[in-house]
């Protein structure tokens, strides 16, 4: 028994490491950062709460960063879920062929992060690009995707809602686990489809909602390959999210301690948004056997 506790124990040793050096250990010393001036090249001097104050009294930059990040989230989170499961609900007919399209559908999440991919929407919302090419065979004319603040944000966004494969295969892994019978049962009573989705299928699919809400809520808070590679941030920082302005503060100005309290401020949002989430779940997402009315 000692001998299998002492295996186990060898099999877990190089996570446990992985996740004290490159996760534990560089998460507190960001903590201990965010309240220094550190530049990189010298020693970290303690300057208290002064980043924090900075940045809620002073950074005009900060601000600006943060209401686009929360629209960012606000826009791209609900839209992809929602597309999410549109397709989901359409794949999980069974249809000829089927597994080849469902195999096609997730494939952008796989390649969405991806620098080519970027690059790849860059050019396709160009002002020559296939999109403005396409609007033009119909009779409109090109539009400045880019140079619009408004556009700017809307195509980024896009990007975002494109890469909903790995939401949609958890709804369909969800949709196939639900009991047919209780369709069947629906029918019989003389229930319409949109009836049998809005109180069948969806309360059935409330703990899996619950679960891509936070998954897709956390990764839109750290997205930066789609506006530092497409738009910079521009233009006039209509897509200049909160990562980007890490990145920046942290590698193209030094100012380490600085970045690292705007981090710690998203680390709070993030989790104040997730506390949330949690606490308004009992309102509205249902378990097996759950007797609320």
């Amino acid at each position: 028994m000692k001998g299998q506790r002492l295996l186990g124990l060898g099999y877990l040793t190089p996570y446990i490491v992985g996740l004290l050096v490159f996760t534990a250990v560089p998460f507190l010393a960001s903590l201990y950062l965010s309240f220094t001036s550190y530049d990189l090249m010298n020693s970290p001097r303690w300057s208290g709460i002064a980043n924090y104050v900075r940045l809620f009294t002073r950074d005009r930059t900060f601000i600006r960063s943060l209401n686009v990040t929360l629209l960012y989230v606000f826009l791209t989170v609900p839209l992809k879920l929602t597309f999410a499961l549109f397709i989901a609900a359409i794949l999980n007919y069974k249809l000829k062929f089927i597994n080849v399209f469902r195999t096609a559908f997730y494939v952008p999440s796989i390649l969405g992060g991806s620098i080519a991919i970027a690059v790849l929407w860059r050019y396709l919302f160009a002002s020559e690009g296939l999109v403005n090419m396409a609007l033009g065979a119909v009779g409109f004319g090109p539009v400045d995707w880019f140079g619009d603040p408004t556009n700017a944000l809307f195509t980024i966004t896009l990007l975002r809602c494109w890469q909903f494969g790995s939401a949609m295969v958890i709804f369909l892994a969800a949709l196939q686990s639900i009991d047919r019978s209780l369709y069947e049962a629906a029918e019989i009573d003389g229930a319409g489809k949109v009836r049998t989705f809005f109180f069948i299928t969806l309360p059935l699919l409330t703990p899996v909602i619950f679960f891509n809400l936070i998954m897709q809520m956390v990764q839109a808070f750290q997205e930066f390959n789609g506006p530092y590679i497409i738009t910079q941030g521009g233009p006039l920082k209509s897509t200049y999210l909160l990562p980007l302005y890490i990145y920046e503060e942290a590698f193209k100005k030094f100012n380490m301690g600085y970045a690292s309290a705007i981090a710690w401020v998203l680390f709070l949002i993030i989790m104040v948004l997730t506390l949330v989430a949690f606490w308004s779940s009992r309102k509205w997402v249902y378990y097996a056997g759950d007797k609320r009315s």
